[in-house]
């Protein structure tokens, strides 16, 4: 055979060969995209993403490139970034004592254009506890905390919304906000809300996603905000994705940047896939990431939106303020509970060394079912039953680990 020929030949079976290979998958690059942003977001040289350190700076800056990388167009005050400053607290419900001190942070914003009456308001929170500020469970020496889950899970989830989102659903407008602050006392959200860079009286809802990076075995994604309007209740109820267990909570008040939206009347969703025990604490790393659960929790929320291109600008609807009504305890057991567990009891997701449940030897896993003389069913008894004693007190706790009933005498 001619060497000419020889070589066409080859090089055209190399062709065949090519096109007959399976090219990865939306899915496989999607992931792939989540794994690379929350491997940067949540590594070593961010240091803990604190408010106003410069690890947060970086981040913003990585935050504003992918935004210009994925097409968005600059809705800060400065390209990308709206600056803010706040007097820090040590208490992020008493107000600061000298404001002297500023931080000083930024939120990152782009916009996705669609000429359209209304915009969709997409946000997470990217900042996180440096070395472990005043929030940090950790007890060890200063160490940093990297917030894979927390909140890398949902920034991430956020660049992958816009991704998907562009050229669809262009009923809308979006705005996709990463915010600084919110460790701290939501003050990137709430800045942003007083000082929007939108109209917003324009705003359609907000959605915001906030460690959404640990779904469990059994699938189960918390949505809070199902009261703020009346359109939510029969969408989430319609969208059927991997078998989903969706827990639903109606308040639109929460621990969490959606908090500063519903403040100004706007239909917010808050997504969650729940508590674990690396949360706030340094082991919080991105090997830990179920990254085919985050790919799942962002296609439900895509379906949601695509669900309601059409509709018209949703109606908000005030609802109860859960916090006002839940029982002020001075004490804790030392726990951390499963606020995804919907039986009956509290099921416990981690354990705190040197705290009354760790020395009375209760463990991960186990449903408290009594506490002294009341009886837990949920989250609201058993703050109720904290509530019932100070330190100093003891009594006993009842757990149910597997089928047996076991009692433990607990120091406060």
């Amino acid at each position: 055979m001619d060497k000419n020929i020889h070589l066409l030949f080859l090089s055209l079976v190399f062709f065949i060969y090519l096109a007959g290979c399976e090219q990865p998958s939306n899915h496989q690059t999607a992931i792939k995209s989540l794994q690379n942003d929350i491997s940067f977001l949540a590594s070593d040289e961010l240091e803990g993403r604190e408010t106003g350190s410069p690890g947060a700076a970086k981040a913003a800056e990585y935050l504003a490139s992918r935004f210009e990388e994925i097409g968005l167009a600059p809705k800060g005050t400065d390209g990308y970034l709206q600056e803010f400053s706040f007097s820090p607290r040590k208490n992020p419900h008493v107000a600061p004592t000298d404001d002297s001190v500023k931080i000083i942070a930024r939120n990152v914003i782009g916009y996705l254009d669609n000429k359209a009456a209304n915009t969709i308001i997409i946000g997470a929170h990217f900042d996180h506890l440096g070395y472990g500020d005043e929030n940090s469970l950790y007890k060890g020496d200063s160490s940093i905390h990297n917030g894979a889950d927390d909140n890398a899970s949902g920034v991430a989830a956020l660049l992958l919304l816009a991704e998907e989102l562009t050229g669809r659903n262009v009923n809308n407008n979006y705005l996709f906000i990463a915010f600084s602050g919110e460790e701290k006392g939501l003050f990137g959200s709430n800045y942003f809300s007083k000082n929007p860079t939108i109209d917003l009286d324009e705003a359609n809802y907000m959605i915001n996603m906030d460690m959404v990076g640990r779904l469990n075995e059994e699938n189960a994604l918390a949505i809070n905000g199902t009261g703020t309007s009346p359109a939510w209740k029969d969408i989430i109820e319609d969208i059927h994705i991997d078998s989903l267990k969706l827990i639903i909570s109606e308040s639109g008040i929460g621990p969490s940047d959606h908090t500063s939206f519903y403040l100004k009347d706007m239909p917010v969703l808050h997504f969650f896939t729940g508590q674990h025990e690396d949360y706030h604490k340094p082991s919080d790393d991105a090997d830990k990431i179920n990254y085919e659960g985050i790919y799942v929790v962002t296609a439900y929320i895509d379906s949601l939106i695509s669900r309601l291109n059409e509709n018209d600008k949703l109606v908000f609807t005030k609802t109860k303020d859960e916090s006002r009504d839940t029982p002020r305890f001075t004490v804790t057991l030392g726990v951390v509970p499963d606020y995804m567990f919907d039986g009956t009891g509290m099921r416990i997701d981690g354990v705190s060394e040197d705290k009354p449940a760790m020395k009375a030897g209760l463990l991960t896993g186990d449903v408290v079912i009594k506490l002294g003389e009341i009886e837990v069913t949920d989250m609201m008894s058993y703050m109720k039953a904290l509530s019932e004693f100070k330190k100093g007190d003891a009594t006993e706790v009842v757990v149910r680990r597997g089928e047996e009933d076991l009692t433990y005498p607990i120091q406060f």
